[in-house]
C-alpha cells in the first residue's frame, strides 16, 4: 500500500526484490562519504537487513525507504535515523543513486513528504541532518524545506587522507 505519495515519486518500504538494488548503493564507493560507509556490503548481509526492514521505528529506531518513481523504479533511498521517542527528534538521510535522476526535484519531493511524515505521523518535534560542508546540492534541498544551519563541527570527518567540517542542520516543528 502505497503512503507516501508525491506528484512524481512515492515512498515505500524496502522489499526483498531491492537487494540488487541496496546492495548497489551501500557497494558505491563515490557515496561512501555521505554514508559513512567503510568497507562494502555482501549480498548475505544486505539480504539479512532486508528481512528485519520491517521492524517497527520505536524497536530498531531507524526507517529506511525507497524513493520510487511511478514506473516502479527505485531511484534512491531516504532514511530516518537515531530515532528517540523520548526527545522527539530523528536524523533524516537522502540520496538519489543515479547521477542522471539527480537535479529533477525527485530528492526534494522526498524530503517533504518524509518531513511531514515525521512531523504528522510520528509526532516528531525536530528533524536533524549532518551535510559535509562541500555538499553543495544537499546544503540546498535541505535548506530550501525550511532546515536551518546551527553547527559546524570542525575536522569532523576524516576523507581522503584530510579532514572535512561537517555541517549541521535543524528543522523545528512549530
Amino acid at each position: 500500500m502505497i503512503t507516501l505519495k508525491g506528484k512524481n515519486i512515492y515512498l515505500r518500504a524496502l522489499e526483498p526484490e531491492d537487494l540488487e538494488f541496496v546492495h548497489a548503493v551501500e557497494n558505491d564507493e563515490s557515496i561512501w562519504e555521505v554514508s559513512n560507509t567503510q568497507t562494502p556490503f555482501s549480498k548475505f548481509i544486505i539480504k539479512q537487513y532486508l528481512e528485519n526492514a520491517h521492524k517497527d521505528i520505536y524497536e530498531v529506531k531507524q526507517l529506511r525507504l525507497v524513493i520510487s518513481n511511478y514506473n516502479d523504479a527505485p531511484l534512491g533511498m531516504i532514511d530516518i535515523f537515531d530515532f528517540d521517542f523520548k526527545n522527539s527528534r530523528a536524523g533524516i538521510g537522502i540520496l538519489i543513486k543515479d547521477t542522471d535522476a539527480r537535479g529533477k526535484g525527485y530528492g526534494s519531493e522526498a524530503l517533504k513528504l518524509l518531513v511531514s511524515y515525521c512531523f504528522t505521523h510520528l509526532g516528531l518535534h525536530q528533524l536533524y541532518c549532518n551535510i559535509s560542508e562541500e555538499n553543495e546540492v544537499s546544503i540546498k534541498l535541505f535548506k530550501n524545506e525550511g532546515f536551518k544551519q546551527v553547527g559546524l563541527k570542525k575536522d569532523w570527518n576524516y576523507v581522503n587522507n584530510s579532514y572535512k567540517n561537517e555541517y549541521l542542520f535543524q528543522l523545528i516543528n512549530n
